[in-house]
């Protein structure tokens, strides 16, 4: 293994493992795993990134800081040259979360200074411009973000952000040293290491300005952001004669379908909406859940009837409710019934055969998967930027689209059902 990426949560593992499997436009990417958890067994001889699957972005910071160390500790143990620290491209994250303890740990256990952080990811809409972080034309403390139901974004400057998170200096790379070119960031990055800074928010406007910080990162030990980073990490490695040919194409996974959704976020309001206007959709009421009318069976028996109908099952609110609901019953509270809820409709579904299984939100996939129990996942094509098909092989086969909550066009849900299908 030569890249070993280390994800806060699902959906975000899978848009990295996305990333790094289709690699620069022309060039080809890296035979890429996603494993979900820290695995118990060493990895495939074959395999040349392995993006491991945490669920670590709304926990204690000490504990996303231990279970990110093991990780590294397995990324290691595998042969990995370098290692990313994946994080959402809005920066999920409370003034006492874990994307800075996580970044400072994972420098310290690795003895190095000057680490960029860029969460930008052009292709959606988020970039970085003077250590500011926008959502298309917003900052993200104005772009919906701020009503975020776990981690509420309220400050679009990173660097302050993140100076209220870790013990250690943050540094800044404006956008003209990364428009001038790598070897002028890579000195400006190791200006940052001459100045004892830990983590370094380095600005990106564009995929090129992506495509030149990973140039600069050739012999980073360490970086992190989010998916965008890794763009031009399989090049630099394909440029050293390390990478074998790419696999074989994905052919497609034939069979029932479900679709499950917990993500509150304006995208998939939107999804759900365009979905229901031709498929059956079930809207899940928060109230019958936490009083039991609503079960796991339920929602499972509502999907086995539409076989073939593209059935979707939903939890979603716009944040003036969300905050209502919170308010009554309490934050943790929800998000564990509704957690617990898709995940245990997820085990019943794939146990009495379901195959194509489309999860939207972190949370949610993150609670999918764990119930799951699913081993490695081969990384298949893109549905839309930022989320693959992934494939988990076996005696019974199970195709999953996992996607963050804001990621994906109207036609998301139809898009993936289709291309784990095998159609284009």
């Amino acid at each position: 293994m030569l890249l070993g990426v280390i994800a806060d949560d699902f959906t975000g593992a899978s848009d990295i493992a996305n990333t790094l499997a289709k690699g620069l436009p022309g060039q080809g990417g890296m035979r890429t795993a996603q494993y979900l958890g820290v695995p118990d067994e060493p990895s495939s001889e074959q395999i040349e990134a392995g993006v491991i699957s945490l669920k670590s972005r709304s926990i204690p910071a000490n504990e996303a800081v231990a279970v990110s160390l093991k990780a590294l500790a397995w990324l290691q143990a595998q042969g990995c040259r370098q290692f990313v620290f994946k994080y959402c491209s809005t920066f999920d994250s409370t003034p006492a979360g874990n994307i800075g303890p996580v970044a400072e740990a994972l420098a310290q256990a690795l003895g190095v200074k000057g680490v960029v952080a860029c969460p930008a990811f052009p292709t959606v809409g988020r970039t970085v411009y003077q250590g500011h972080l926008f959502v298309h034309d917003r900052l993200l403390s104005e772009s919906g973000l701020q009503h975020h139901p776990l981690n509420p974004m309220t400050d679009p400057d990173i660097r302050r952000w993140l100076r209220r998170q870790t013990t250690g200096e943050v540094g800044q790379v404006a956008w003209p040293q990364v428009h001038a070119g790598a070897s002028v960031l890579r000195a400006a990055l190791d200006a940052a290491v001459a100045r004892d800074e830990t983590l370094v928010i380095v600005d990106a406007l564009s995929d090129d300005d992506l495509e030149i910080i990973g140039r600069a990162c050739r012999d980073a030990p360490l970086i992190t952001g989010g998916s965008g980073i890794a763009l031009a990490l399989p090049a630099n490695f394909r440029d050293q004669g390390l990478m074998s040919p790419t696999p074989s194409a994905f052919s497609g996974i034939d069979g029932p379908e479900a679709i499950l959704a917990g993500s509150c976020s304006g995208a998939t309001r939107q999804q759900i909406e365009w979905h229901a206007t031709s498929h059956p959709v079930l809207n899940v009421d928060v109230e019958d859940v936490l009083d039991g009318t609503v079960t796991p069976d339920t929602l499972a028996t509502f999907i086995q009837a539409r076989e073939g109908q593209a059935p979707l099952v939903y939890s979603s609110a716009p944040p003036e409710q969300v905050a209502r609901l919170q308010e009554k019953h309490g934050r943790e509270r929800l998000a564990a019934a509704l957690d617990a809820l898709f995940a245990q409709t997820a085990r019943t579904l794939v146990a009495s055969g379901t195959k194509r299984l489309v999860v939207a939100g972190g949370e949610t996939s993150g609670a999918v998967v764990s119930a799951l129990g699913l081993g490695a996942l081969e990384i298949g094509p893109e549905i839309d930027p930022g989320v693959p098909v992934l494939v988990c092989d076996g005696k019974h086969p199970l195709g999953l689209a996992l996607k963050s909550g804001n990621f994906g066009a109207p036609d998301f849900f139809t898009k993936a059902l289709a291309k784990l299908g095998g159609s284009a």
